[in-house]
């Protein structure tokens, strides 16, 4: 859909978000049909989960029983500076985030948010983190990658269906808006606590990838499918390949509730891929080599419905050493659990510095289950023992380019604003403080 000045409207809305600010959000509502979007709730503390992680319930489904994933993205990246936060700092932190929540509905129609720290947040603190929070420095995971680590202290994720609301929310985030969808915001922002060192963005749904493929790393004729979610070409998220919300939350300790996150930085150097390797080579190293030869994926897979098939794939190895190849969902059976898998996907596509790439987001109870799925991928043992490469033809590793990765934990709702390490041993202190007091 074309607007008045003949520029399709999710095109533009998509460019809006990548540019960012009060000019690109004022420039996107005064070209676009004006979006209703219901208000939040008075009190968001009564009304929302205690795992801000917890999106699925806010989500709908697609036609195929997948979730649908919000398809407009801001990643804010956040430095808190030196010192321990204050009592101040963390109610004008709470208070910013509310008021976004009052201003909208929590739905991928509406706005979902999560906020993450990272280790070298809590570095800050005299006390460590609770044994029940795996949150190691990020650090490469093969021998071919070499990532910068991600060492901003936060990560707000905003997530919404409209552009126009994630680029609301972050400019009410950052204090430049009085009202947002009709509710007054607070004299409260991230800025009073944070600076911002960067913005991200991203997309994900049928069509975006192919209205924004004019990037590097993705071939001039423009060769991405109509219907992809994601610049590769396929569905990735299926209900079947994604484990529950309960799966990745953490059990025990004072972070009870939260769970851990990840995030990587991906390039993609698509040339080979839709230049080069056939529609039938495609589905071999997305899914695996039985799928390519029987036909099993139509399109971008939504014929598939939530699941995947891969118990039809065979074993990696067996498939490596009898086909030269081997398939990217195919090497991940290996490390579910309860037939299910143990990090939750909640990535997506990016032009950032105009080029094609992906904002690997997942989310887990530990660490050590991401670095467990990431090994799996590597596929280091395949490589060894079969005709398939490090990285060629070993599922897709060759069309990735891992530039940056960080650990982050995104704590219960309860303690989400600027949290201390141990919050058990300071409710403690203060326990012991009010009985000397009393005495």
């Amino acid at each position: 859909m074309s607007d008045s000045h003949g520029i399709d409207r999710r095109a533009f809305v998509k460019s809006a978000v990548a540019i960012g600010g009060a000019a690109a959000l004022s420039a996107c509502l005064d070209r676009g049909t004006e979006i209703d979007v219901p208000r939040g709730p008075e009190d968001p503390t009564a009304a929302f989960p205690e795992r801000q992680h917890a999106w699925n319930a806010a989500l709908p489904t697609t036609d195929a029983g997948n979730n649908h994933h919000p398809r407009h993205r801001v990643l804010l990246a956040l430095d808190y500076g030196e010192g321990t936060p204050t009592e101040a700092e963390r109610e004008t932190v709470e208070a910013a985030l509310a008021g976004v929540e009052r201003a909208y509905e929590r739905s991928a129609a509406g706005l979902l948010l999560t906020i993450s720290y990272s280790p070298y947040y809590f570095d800050r603190f005299d006390a460590d983190l609770p044994e029940s929070v795996d949150l190691p420095e990020p650090r490469a995971l093969s021998a071919f990658e070499d990532p910068a680590a991600d060492d901003a202290d936060a990560i707000v994720h905003l997530a919404s269906d409209h552009g126009e609301v994630v680029m609301g929310a972050e400019e009410a985030l950052k204090g430049e808006l009085d009202e947002l969808n009709g509710v007054p915001q607070p004299d409260a922002a991230l800025t009073d606590a944070f600076s911002v060192r960067e913005r991200r963005t991203g997309f994900i749904g049928d069509g975006l990838p192919a209205e924004n493929q004019d990037v590097s790393g993705v071939p001039d004729d423009g060769p991405v499918p109509e219907d992809a979610p994601l610049y590769m070409g396929f569905e990735s998220a299926f209900e079947g390949n994604q484990p529950t919300e309960d799966r990745v939350t953490i059990r025990e300790g004072p972070f009870a509730g939260g769970t851990t996150q990840q995030l990587s930085t991906l390039t993609l150097n698509l040339t080979q891929w839709y230049e080069q390797d056939t529609r039938e080579q495609r589905v071999s190293k997305m899914f695996c080599p039985h799928h390519a030869a029987n036909n099993v994926v139509e399109d971008a897979g939504e014929n598939l419905g939530t699941d995947p098939r891969m118990d039809d794939c065979g074993d990696p190895m067996e498939t490596a050493r009898s086909e030269g190849v081997v398939g990217h969902s195919q090497k991940m059976v290996d490390v579910r659990e309860d037939d299910a898998p143990i990090i939750l996907r909640r990535d997506f596509d990016s032009t950032d510095g105009d080029r094609a790439g992906v904002h690997f987001l997942s989310l887990q109870r530990t660490i050590s289950d991401f670095v467990t799925t990431r090994e799996a991928m590597n596929g280091e043992e395949i490589d060894s023992d079969s005709a398939v490469g490090q990285r060629t033809n070993n599922g897709i590793l060759q069309y990735i380019t891992t530039v940056r990765r960080g650990n982050f934990l995104v704590p219960p709702r309860s303690l989400r604003a600027l949290p201390p390490a141990r919050p058990d041993a300071d409710v403690a202190e203060v326990a012991e403080r009010a009985e000397v007091a009393d005495a």
